[in-house]
């Protein structure tokens, strides 16, 4: 069995460029990663998704306790067999979908009991919970459980709610059960103050964890809040661990987010685009559903290699929409996910390079073009 284990191999400024090995492979990072909340990415096969360039996926503690249940995925050989998913994952511990799903909720210092969003059934979650239920899931990296403080939250309150987190973060710490390849990672809070960021990273360093994520961001706050508060945090993170910005997010952020020293990503916006039509270019963002695609020859992305790219032409995606066919979705979804995954290559590369500045600026420019066919651009020009 390997050790789990990051290696930096590049950096350019803040950025880092490595590669993670767990007991069920690597992948290189700055990585995105597919996710799978219900052991399943929608809408794709799990080969797609790997051919899509995606190395990690995640999925999440909260929808899989509840259903089909942890024990039956332990009972049936753990998620990697169970979904069909060779490579690492890593599961959310259920925290957020908590506050933000199940329905009478009760936070204690013990933990949250709360009714299950499906069928009302009664649960309680603690941080020993979690790691149990994490263990049985066979997740290489598991997440700390934590409040996830809401969006406003006054610094006393943020305090209070952080400060628990940290308490629970050492019952997690106590209650995981460690083995070769296998991972902890504690959770930093403290909402959009930076002394209580700097106070969950200490705390979190003293405990102890195989890498460090960034939480209770992307949660309303705005982007140039969220990368104050990435400036303010990271640097009280250790620097030979990974880190990881939880639910984070659209192209931007995340090319930003390296830029402040972020590792790892994960989000359902490329997955949940995909299957309402929205679909991710080179040249910014692209309703599916617009009627100006219902006769358009063109790729989605002239510089993709996906199935949708490849095969198809922006008027048959229309078409697919328009009609409801689920053939729609499925190509958008492949099309999002490869689109991110070749993102990251592309700045990985960039770290290599340490021509990450001169990436972003291009990127930012490129995501401005128009992206309207020149015969269309015309003729908005003759009206």
């Amino acid at each position: 069995m390997v050790d789990f284990s990051f290696k930096i191999s590049a950096t350019d400024k803040a950025a880092r460029r490595g590669r993670v090995t767990t007991a069920h492979g690597t992948f290189e990072t700055p990585a995105f990663m597919a996710t799978a909340t219900a052991a399943t990415v929608k809408a794709m096969q799990p080969e797609s998704v790997r051919a899509a360039g995606a190395e990690l996926a995640i999925c999440n503690t909260y929808h899989l306790m509840l259903r089909p249940g942890a024990e039956r995925v332990a009972e049936l050989g753990g998620l990697h067999q169970f979904m069909n998913w060779p490579g690492p994952i890593v599961t959310d511990s259920g925290g957020y979908q908590v506050m933000s799903l199940a329905d009478l909720r009760e936070i204690s210092e013990q933990g949250v009991t709360f009714r299950s969003h499906l069928d009302g059934s009664k649960y309680e979650l603690t941080p020993e919970r979690s790691m149990q239920i994490q263990y049985w899931l066979d997740s290489n990296i598991t997440m700390c459980f934590d409040e996830c403080t809401p969006h406003p939250a006054t610094h006393e309150e943020a305090a209070l709610s952080m400060r628990m987190s940290m308490r629970w973060a050492q019952r997690c710490k106590d209650a995981f059960q460690p083995r070769p390849g296998y991972a902890l990672f504690g959770i930093n809070q403290g909402s959009i103050y930076p002394d209580l960021r700097e106070e969950s990273a200490n705390a979190l360093k003293t405990i102890g964890f195989d890498g460090y994520a960034v939480g209770g961001l992307a949660v309303g706050e705005g982007q140039d809040e969220m990368f104050r508060m990435l400036h303010a945090t990271v640097p009280h993170l250790p620097a030979d661990k990974p880190r990881y910005l939880m639910g984070v997010g659209k192209p931007d952020d995340i090319v930003g987010a390296v830029m402040h020293g972020i590792d790892m990503f994960d989000c359902v916006i490329p997955t949940r685009s995909g299957r309402t039509g929205q679909a991710f270019t080179r040249r910014g963002t692209v309703n599916m559903r617009n009627a100006r695609h219902i006769s358009d020859p063109r790729p989605i992305d002239e510089l993709c290699a996906c199935p949708a790219c490849s095969h198809h032409s922006r008027a048959y995606i229309h078409h697919l929409f328009r009609a409801e066919e689920m053939l729609g979705p499925m190509l958008l979804t492949w099309h999002n996910i490869q689109y991110y995954q070749d993102l990251m290559h592309d700045i990985r590369r960039a770290i290599e390079e340490k021509s990450l500045e001169k990436f972003a600026a291009d990127f930012a420019t490129d995501q401005a073009k128009d992206d309207i066919p020149e015969r269309d651009r015309m003729e908005i020009t003759l009206e």
